[in-house]
């Protein structure tokens, strides 16, 4: 019998030097039947490149950068594949990267989606993801399992996971076909966490799989947010709930946002003189409250990609 193909799917951003890197790495993939595609989000650069090293990729070309849920989402519609690995360009993986997931993915028919180990590019013995915890209803924030601690064997036992990591996801098309594609409203951040929730609630698992890894390119010290983050990460906490939370348990949800989160996280920039961030702040919040779509909010996406 023939084995599944699988759709990679990976999105580059002006980020043409982390993709060439990325697709260098899955030719030592082991697994065969497979197909990469690259969806570039109007990328300023040109990303022709992709297709003179790598004439086997299926680039997607899209006319608008859709962030990290559309471009999936066009990437899945470009797909042919039993199942998709949705992974960051900013990565490398594992030669067993493709097997070991398909195998865990197929030991059980509820398992809705796979997520390896994550480790640290620059530091590869330092763990990002190694599972995560649910999502607390009221803060709306998780706990990551392993993060930052050195790789000592700890967590190689699989098992299932409150919440995947985006920058690595392996699902089965049929679990697609039945809750369908991302929703696209966040553009960045919390996508992913929307999503499981999603598979969760159609009576799948999700699971940690330790027996493979990828390498991600991320930076573990992060510095100060961008406006772009600081943006979406107010908003989209905001509107995860909002989507996720129900009554009577959101009225909690809701007074803690109003009364405790939103003045702490402004009186923090006030007293910094983030002047810009507060103002950014208070303004993804709104956006969040009143559902707002990516679409009414493309000046400040704009602006931020000049800097």
């Amino acid at each position: 019998m023939d084995k599944p193909l699988i759709s990679v799917i990976t999105i580059n951003y002006n980020g043409l030097t982390h993709t060439l890197a990325f697709l260098a790495s899955f030719q030592k993939v082991t697994y065969t039947r497979v197909e990469i595609i690259v969806v570039d989000n109007a990328s300023k650069e040109d990303p022709g490149e992709i297709l003179v090293r790598y004439p086997n990729t299926i680039l997607v070309r899209n006319p608008l950068n859709e962030g990290f849920a559309g471009g999936n989402n066009r990437g899945m519609e470009a797909a042919s594949g039993d199942y998709f690995f949705f992974v960051n360009n900013d990565t490398e993986v594992a030669e067993n990267i493709l097997d070991v997931l398909l195998d865990r993915s197929l030991t059980n028919p509820t398992i809705g989606l796979v997520c390896p180990k994550i480790l640290y590019y620059d530091q590869p013995d330092t763990i990002q993801f190694a599972g995560f915890s649910a999502i607390n209803p009221i803060t709306g924030r998780g706990k990551g399992k392993g993060y930052l601690e050195k790789d000592r064997g700890q967590y190689q036992k699989a098992e299932i996971t409150q919440l995947a990591h985006g920058a690595a996801m392996f699902i089965p098309k049929t679990v697609v076909l039945k809750i369908g594609m991302m929703a696209e409203l966040y553009f960045l951040y919390y996508e992913e966490m929307d999503y499981c929730e999603r598979i969760k609630d159609a009576g799948y698992t999700l699971w940690y799989e330790p027996q493979t890894y990828i390498l991600h390119k991320e930076s573990m010290s992060v510095g100060k947010n961008s406006l772009l983050k600081t943006y979406y990460m107010s908003r989209n906490r905001w509107l995860f709930l909002r989507r996720n939370v129900t009554w009577p348990l959101f009225f909690f949800t809701a007074l803690y946002y109003l009364a405790i989160a939103l003045p702490k996280n402004l009186i923090v920039y006030l007293i910094h003189s983030e002047w810009a961030h507060a103002k950014t702040y208070f303004k993804g919040f709104g956006a969040g409250l009143f559902m707002q779509n990516i679409n009414d909010n493309l000046n400040l996406i704009q602006n931020e990609d000049r800097h």
